[in-house]
């Protein structure tokens, strides 16, 4: 009886430290690393396209700053140069724009360059003050780049059909 019990456990610890190296390697693998860089691009997409699409000309301030605080390069230039300008023309349209990511992935991703593509499903509705309000579901195709706070949206723009 003893001869079996001794048997079992060399065996049960000979599997135990089979298994728990081949979790470690895993975990700690090329793939598990490209594999938690493109959730986290993607996590940060979806949060930088609801920023950008959702709207209130009651807080016009606020929005204009979340859109830069969700930017960088090229599209934070832009918004920065014309924000007095975007300011007004949200207040004058009297709306509130609420989005949500339905869902997204992330197409390209250039670890090594701090690069990468999201491809979202985003249902957005739009409230005119004093009116019906509309809902409505768009794709967009948006540029990350990975900077010190982060992965931050480069460029964002719809996606035509047939693309």
């Amino acid at each position: 009886m003893t001869a079996v019990a001794a048997v079992l456990a060399v065996l049960t610890f000979g599997f135990a430290a089979y298994f728990g190296v081949a979790w470690y390697a895993a975990a700690n693998s090329a793939e598990s690393s490209f594999a938690s860089a493109r959730d986290e691009a993607r996590r940060a997409g979806e949060v930088g396209i609801t920023n950008f699409l959702t709207l209130d000309y009651r807080k016009v301030d606020e929005d204009l700053q979340r859109w830069l605080s969700s930017s960088t390069g090229e599209l934070r230039a832009e918004i920065d140069k014309d924000k007095d300008a975007r300011k007004k023309q949200l207040v004058d349209a009297k709306s509130v724009t609420t989005s949500k990511v339905l869902d997204a992935a992330v197409s390209e991703l250039d670890d090594r360059a701090g690069s990468a593509e999201l491809i979202a499903v985003v249902e957005s509705t739009v409230t005119p003050d004093g009116g019906q309000q509309v809902t409505k579901i768009n794709r967009y195709l948006t540029k990350l780049t990975r900077t010190d706070d982060g992965w931050k949206l480069s460029q964002l723009g719809p996606l035509r059909a047939g693309v």
